[in-house]
């Protein structure tokens, strides 16, 4: 694994670095109706998956204004229960930005929950940003109940603000400030 890349565990995740064997497993969720109704990225085929995965492997982590993706894997067993994009910004006083997709299968046993609680630990320590925002399209009910029980505030409900594949669709905006991850009680 690439070495400047960050590595993260938790009491039942390991987040790290997307590996060419991830391929298969990712094409087969990312293209899941279900799942990928909300997402910006959707392979079209194996192949895809495969340059993502190689794209994501010559990025640098925490590159200022880019996405990177985290492999969301079972930390006993290594099995890629899905995945976490944060998005750094230029800087840190700038807001960082994450979004989690897992299987179909992997939903509701509190994974996304427990990956989050990780990034927003880092983002608002090692790293110093003092700001995390999600944007969710509000029939995703399940993205916004996450936010939510993260402590995380609507701000802001555009209507029809912008155009996604083939209608145009609302935008919630929920956002934390460090100062309120490190007083909540999680």
């Amino acid at each position: 694994m690439d070495a400047t890349r960050d590595t993260f565990r938790t009491t039942r995740l390991h987040l790290d670095a997307l590996v060419p064997d991830d391929a298969h497993t990712l094409f087969a969720y990312r293209g899941d109706d279900a799942v990928a109704r909300y997402q910006g990225w959707r392979p079209a085929d194996i192949a895809e998956a495969e340059r993502f995965i190689a794209e994501q492997s010559s990025l640098g982590f925490r590159e200022p204004d880019s996405w990177a993706q985290l492999a969301v894997r079972d930390r006993e067993t290594g099995e890629l229960l899905g995945d976490l994009g944060v998005h750094f910004p230029a800087s840190t006083d700038d807001a960082i930005e994450f979004g989690v997709s897992l299987r179909p299968d992997r939903q509701g046993r509190g994974y996304a929950r427990e990956a989050m609680s990780a990034m927003l630990d880092a983002a608002f320590g090692d790293w110093g940003y003092r700001r995390a925002v999600g944007s969710v399209d509000p029939r995703n009910v399940a993205s916004i109940a996450l936010l939510r029980s993260l402590g995380f505030r609507q701000e802001a409900h555009h209507v029809e603000s912008y155009f996604f594949r083939g209608e145009w669709v609302d935008d919630m905006i929920f956002a934390m400030l460090a100062r309120e991850w490190r007083s909540s009680s999680r």
